[in-house]
Parts: C-alpha cells; structure tokens; sequence
C-alpha cells in the first residue's frame, strides 16, 4: 500500500510550480520588451543621424549663401553648455560655492551639462574663476554619455549599462535608449531638465599634459571661463 503524501508538501510542490512559471512569464515578457527597446533603439539612431546630418548640411548652406551676398551668417545663440570644474575649495567665497554646490560640481574635474539662459548665465559669470565652459558637439555628448554616463538610481550612482536601465526611468518622456537621451541633451530637449537629472555628474580624469594656469582666463592664454567650441577638444583630453 502506497504512502499518502502529506498535504504540506503538496502545497510547497504547487508553490514551487506556480514560481517557476511565474518567473518563465517574467521573463518572456522581459526578452520581449528588450527586442522592443533594441527595436526602437535602431530605428531612432538613423533618424537622429540623419537630423544632425540636415541640420550641418543646412549650417553650410547658410554660410556659403551669406558668403555670396557678401555679408555674414550669424549662427543661432548656443542652448547648451558643458561645465567643467577646474578648482578646488580652497579659497572659494560662500556664493560661488553654494552655485557650485546647485550645480552638482563639487569635485574637482567634475562636469555638467546646463541650459543656457538669462539665469544660469548670471549663475556662470559668479562661478567663471573656477569652472572652464563652452559649448558641446553632439559627438562630445555622445562621448561623455557613453564612456562615462552613470545614472541616478535610487540615489545612487550607477553606470549606465543598458537601454532597459534608460527606459525604466525615463519612458514616460519618450526616451528609452542611449541615444534618445544623446538627442534630448544635445538639443536641450522639452524633458531635458529629466534626462540631466537622471544622469550623475561627469567624473573625468586631469587632461593629458595638465593645465596651463587656472588663475587666467582661457581668452588671456589660461584655463578658466568660456572656451566656446574648444570645449569638445578638452574634453576628448579629459573622458
């Protein structure tokens, strides 16, 4: 005569069961957002490439159209910056150090991005003596996003490894792979403020063969202040 087997392992058996086919769904259903996302993720970086390509192609167009006419074409005013954090704390007044602070540099070759306006501006002019700035290619972006982009997550600081890491957090603003988040900070997108948010301040490296001086201006053969499109040239030297 056959043992009857006791009702609690039965019920382990069925829970044990039920588990495992709860985890198979989870991650069928997870294999298939990822195609998704990898899906989208392709489509989207030929558009955006193709946009960039336009938008240089139309630059020249307007440049050499003005050359012809004889007069000059003034390109727009740049919306975004790239800052770099050139200083440490010492010696640094309570203002400068608080906009520092608002600005996430709080280390030295530390970097950000900011949108530029009448505010952050004026936020720039305090700080100029310890920041060096100008503005990024879309190929720095890149650059930045890729070989040192870590995210916010949960307060903490982690890279970014995959599209699913963008799309958890970020979907809700339509950006859900590397290169959607490339095109909302390089263009200074409706949701950039959310996509800088997500990403955790630049941690690079001193440059290759240093600084010249910090104490002068980039204008007067220094480091510090504006350096407009020679900003992609140092950072190159810093990822």
């Amino acid at each position: 005569m056959s043992k009857q087997v006791p009702e609690t392992i039965k019920k382990q058996v069925k829970r044990s069961f039920n588990s495992k086919e709860v985890k198979k769904e989870k991650n069928e259903k997870r294999m298939k957002l990822l195609k998704e996302i990898q899906s989208k993720a392709f489509k989207r970086a030929e558009k955006y490439e193709k946009e960039y390509l336009e938008q240089d192609q139309k630059l020249v167009e307007l440049k050499q159209k003005a050359l012809k006419e004889g007069s000059f074409y003034r390109e727009p005013e740049p919306k975004l910056a790239f800052i770099i954090r050139i200083r440490g704390i010492v010696g640094v007044p309570p203002k400068p150090r608080k906009i520092l602070q608002l600005l996430r540099l709080r280390r030295i070759y530390s970097g950000v991005f900011i949108r530029l306006n009448k505010s952050s501006l004026r936020m720039l002019h305090f700080i100029d003596p310890y920041v060096t700035w100008g503005y990024p290619d879309v190929e720095t972006v890149r650059a930045l996003i890729y070989k040192r982009g870590h995210a916010r997550v949960n307060h903490q600081r982690k890279i970014i490894d995959s599209n699913e890491m963008i799309y958890d957090k970020l979907q809700k603003y339509d950006i859900v792979c590397m290169e959607d988040l490339v095109h909302e900070i390089y263009t200074v997108g409706k949701n950039f403020k959310h996509a800088n948010s997500f990403l955790w301040a630049f941690k690079l490296k001193p440059p290759v063969g240093g600084f010249s001086t910090v104490k002068k201006s980039f204008v007067n053969k220094g480091e510090h202040g504006n350096r407009e499109q020679y900003i992609n040239t140092l950072v190159k030297k810093m990822i």
